[in-house]
């Protein structure tokens, strides 16, 4: 399981194959399923086979981590607003302002829920098995974004493919800093839960 033969095969069954398979129509059971089965895997080799520990409480500076992380937001938030402004102005803050009881309920949901399980996957699985197997940093990270990218095909939007390959640059970044899934996860949860604020949530799946 460790060869890099085998990794090269379960990197493109895991991160390319099944993510692929997602944009096509078929019953929602068996992506549920695929879905489930795919995850134990994931867990499994990290527990079991890697033995890795989540490091709960990272030993890092939290006030320089939320520096870089306001700064990259104020950034975001200026580009998306402008964005939504030119191109979709019925939609800027609509749920926020409109449905805020949805907004803060689905924000709290996201963050728990949906984060963790793909900063899981896409940093902590992904830089254990294979960063030996790309010798290049830089290379690997924007190898990594690309991935991440992938995994949204489904939604087919070329806007969510651009979006997410520049979070994941910057998510990839973030752990190979800090190998902290738990930090990862914050700076994904802020940055996706400020898509959905600014109005961008519909064509990630979010409701509208």
């Amino acid at each position: 399981m460790n060869s890099a033969t085998y990794k090269t095969i379960e990197l493109v069954v895991i991160f390319i194959i099944i993510p692929a398979s997602f944009m096509f129509s078929y019953d929602p059971k068996l992506k549920f399923a695929i879905g489930i089965l795919g995850l134990i895997y994931v867990v499994y080799i990290l527990f079991k086979k890697e033995k890795i520990k989540i490091n709960i409480v990272p030993d890092i500076k939290w006030k320089l981590f939320f520096r870089k992380v306001s700064i990259n937001l104020i950034v975001i938030a200026l580009i998306t607003v402008v964005y939504m402004y030119m191109f979709d102005r019925s939609n800027l803050f609509v749920v926020v302002l409109n449905k805020p009881k949805m907004w803060l309920l689905f924000v709290c949901i996201y963050s728990v829920i949906s984060v963790y399980p793909q900063e899981l996957l896409y940093r902590t699985f992904f830089f254990k098995r294979y960063e030996s197997l790309v010798k290049n940093d830089r290379l690997f990270i924007i190898f990594n974004a690309i991935m991440f990218s992938i995994a949204h095909l489904l939604f087919k939007n070329v806007l969510v493919m651009v979006l997410t390959f520049l979070g994941g640059v910057l998510f990839a970044i973030t752990y190979k800093k800090t190998k902290s899934t738990l930090l990862v996860s914050i700076e994904h949860a802020i940055y996706g839960s400020w898509l959905f604020t600014v109005g961008l949530g519909e064509i990630l799946g979010f409701p509208v």
